[in-house]
């Protein structure tokens, strides 16, 4: 006679319950979630010996480290800094993420990712992910070309008085969007090492066994429940909140109205697990955010705000720069440039963007974005008569870029977007914060005690970040402390 189905219990998603009397599937680690860090914790537990299942929500694994730039934060001398002609150490590297990356920013963990960073270029390199020895050196979001390398603010001031700058945003070899080349490596390394994916699976409850560790998960696939058992650990890279206005309204109100930087799946599903468990969080409130603007523009240029007034040097790393603007400055922004400026920037890095209103004179213009007259023309007169000596007392920009403007003028209008991708907010982002975790991502409750069987990592967690971001750190952080928590639950139980 052949047992039924498992009776799973009928609790509200988001809920722990108690384990039912048999499970569907069993294993010894199962991972929820098949992005940079799910894949990189299935891979290190399945090479620990781990029997691996990893659950995704989507039809494919990739979530959204797939559709990323795919730049990784790798430094202390790579082979590929080396190459393109720049020594660094994890002292320097350190220093500077420190600074990006705050204030707040989780310094042992930043620390132990800089310290490891050769070592984990090495594990990404025999994972399969590429990087070409080449130098892109234009500031951009994203190389319009295959490059390896890419300077991400680090030669901007300050950082460039904190340590000695060095690029270190690795790419793989592709144009613009290179996640997917990235996750394609991953995700065959973790299958190739025994991980099995379950995909059209959503985690709905962690099941704990009756002393209250987490034992496994229940889940829904094409509509009907499931049950999976984990008997070493269960390890949560489900990502971040960015896509649940519900959480957003709660902790992180700054992204409501923008647009996400997402696919889609970031609904803080495996927050909301870990804390009905009594799980810490950290950094809830803190967001990343990325204006539609040319960084080759504004570094050219300048990037005001509705008052007309600049308020930080233009070739910062561009998201900081957003941050900056978005979150502390008064709407609407604009980047202001000269014809010989905007001329200069190379066409695929002008994302489309073109000028909303051009001028023969600042007043012109001043009285076209209708700013308070004269507030633009005290803004462009003291810049030019700094940058005719090469100089910019008031914010530091690099000599390279400056230089003084003259007519006709234009104003780039950042909600336009980029490639006419439709007029909207000119906002989009992500959420940095979520669960607290040791460096070895064990989810830690409010008394600083882990849960027991349960591990995170990726943007599931507060990670490295303060109330800053560099991009690349989401990837590295990912994958770095993604490989962690994968061993750590591998060797759980044993």
């Amino acid at each position: 006679m052949t047992a039924g189905p498992p009776t799973l219990p009928d609790v509200p998603p988001g809920e722990p319950v108690a384990a039912p009397r048999r499970f569907d599937h069993e294993c010894d680690v199962l991972v929820v979630g098949f992005g940079c860090a799910g894949a990189a914790a299935a891979y290190e537990a399945a090479a620990a010996g781990a029997r691996v299942i990893v659950l995704e929500r989507a039809d494919a694994p990739g979530g959204t480290s797939a559709l990323s730039g795919g730049e990784i934060y790798l430094g202390g001398g790579t082979p590929v800094q080396k190459a393109c002609g720049f020594d660094d150490t994890p002292g320097d590297m350190f220093a500077y993420l420190r600074a990006a990356l705050g204030p707040h920013a989780d310094e042992e963990k930043l620390r132990l990712y800089c310290d490891g960073s050769l070592e984990h270029f090495r594990w990404l390199t025999d994972r399969g992910v590429t990087f070409t020895e080449r130098l892109y050196g234009e500031p951009c979001w994203m190389p319009p070309t295959g490059d390896g390398l890419m300077w991400l603010g680090e030669n901007a001031w300050p950082y460039r008085t904190l340590a000695r700058p060095a690029p270190r945003g690795h790419r793989p070899p592709a144009p613009g969007f290179a996640g997917r080349l990235l996750m394609d490596a991953l995700v065959s390394a973790a299958t190739s090492a025994g991980a099995a994916c379950h995909t059209g699976t959503k985690a709905v409850n962690l099941a704990l066994d009756v002393g209250g560790r987490v034992i496994g998960v229940l889940a829904t696939r094409y509509g009907e429940r499931v049950a999976y058992r984990a008997r070493r650990g269960v390890v949560l890279a489900t990502g971040g909140f960015a896509d649940s206005d519900e959480m957003l309204e709660q902790h992180a109100p700054a992204l409501l109205g923008h647009a996400r930087l997402t696919s889609g799946g970031d609904d803080g599903g495996g927050i909301r697990m870990a804390a009905a468990l009594g799980a810490a969080t950290r950094r809830m409130s803190s967001v990343e955010v990325a204006l539609a603007v040319v960084p080759g523009v504004v570094v050219r240029g300048m990037l005001v705000n509705a008052a007309g007034q600049r308020f930080l040097n233009e070739d910062v790393y561009p998201g900081l720069l957003s941050s900056a603007a978005v979150l502390r400055q008064p709407a609407p922004l604009w980047a202001v440039v000269d014809e010989e400026g905007y001329e200069a920037v190379p066409e695929p890095e002008r994302w489309g963007v073109r000028p909303r209103h051009i001028a023969g004179t600042v007043a012109e213009l001043e009285s076209a974005l209708g700013m308070p007259a004269g507030a633009l023309a005290a803004t462009v007169e003291l810049y030019n008569r700094h940058a005719a000596g090469g100089e910019d007392p008031l914010f530091h920009k690099d000599a390279r870029w400056l230089r003084p403007l003259a007519p006709p003028f234009a104003a780039l209008d950042p909600r336009d977007g980029f490639w006419s991708a439709g007029r909207g907010t000119g906002v989009s982002g992500f959420t940095l914060g979520g669960l607290r975790t040791t460096p070895d991502g064990a989810v830690l409750r409010h008394s600083g005690r882990p849960i027991g069987g349960l591990y995170a990592a990726g943007r599931t967690t507060a990670g490295l970040h303060g109330e800053g971001y560099v991009s690349g750190t989401s990837l590295g952080d990912g994958t770095f402390f993604g490989r962690r928590a994968g061993r750590a639950a591998a060797v759980e139980g044993r």
